[in-house]
């Protein structure tokens, strides 16, 4: 079950061309328990590739569950004035689980999510910024998140991720195991 939807909502960041994903997952007749022992079998298996999943709020049944490469993470956060936003959001950058563990707070805090989660998902800080300053409103185009900078910069990204999940979907589909689907991290 787990599989399919990391094939369905991460591909991207298991081909290793962004930082994290985030999605849903019911796990209905399962215990929390068996949703939380299911995910710590898959980070034993995607740990050694640069992949961890963790589970931001359970709620109604559901879990939201992120999964994210730390080390892009942390080289996210070396961008020019992210450091500063997420320290004024209560974030220290120098520690990475820790600053997991402060968005999971906030999002168990709030019905809605916190502005800053896009940067943890590999957004722009002009689109996180542009978000916030109009609203949610006023976008130049909507995709995997709204765009208020860039735009055909961002398009070209967005069908690399259309298409990344179209051969994921095929390939695991076929038959291929989702650890040889997921792109070792690389070293800088």
């Amino acid at each position: 079950m787990l599989a399919n939807l990391l094939v369905e909502y991460c591909s991207p960041t298991l081909a290793g061309i962004k930082t994290a994903n985030l999605f849903n997952c019911q796990y209905g007749s399962h215990s929390r328990a068996e949703l939380a022992f299911i995910i710590a079998l898959w980070n034993r298996r995607l740990n050694s590739k640069g992949v961890s999943l963790k589970v931001l709020r359970f709620s109604r049944g559901n879990a939201l569950i992120y999964v994210y490469r730390e080390k892009q993470l942390k080289e996210d956060f070396k961008k020019n004035g992210v450091a500063e936003f997420l320290f004024s959001y209560g974030y220290d950058i120098t520690n990475i689980q820790a600053c997991i563990e402060r968005l999971n707070k906030r999002i168990c805090e709030s019905e809605s999510f916190p502005h800053e989660i896009g940067l943890f998902l590999g957004y722009p800080l002009g689109d996180v910024t542009g978000f916030i300053e109009n609203k949610g409103k006023n976008s130049l185009y909507t995709g995997f998140w709204k765009v208020y900078c860039n735009k055909n910069e961002t398009l070209k990204i967005f069908e690399k991720y259309k298409k990344c999940k179209k051969v994921y979907q095929k390939l695991y589909n076929g038959g291929k195991p989702l650890m040889q689907l997921t792109a070792t991290a690389v070293a800088k």
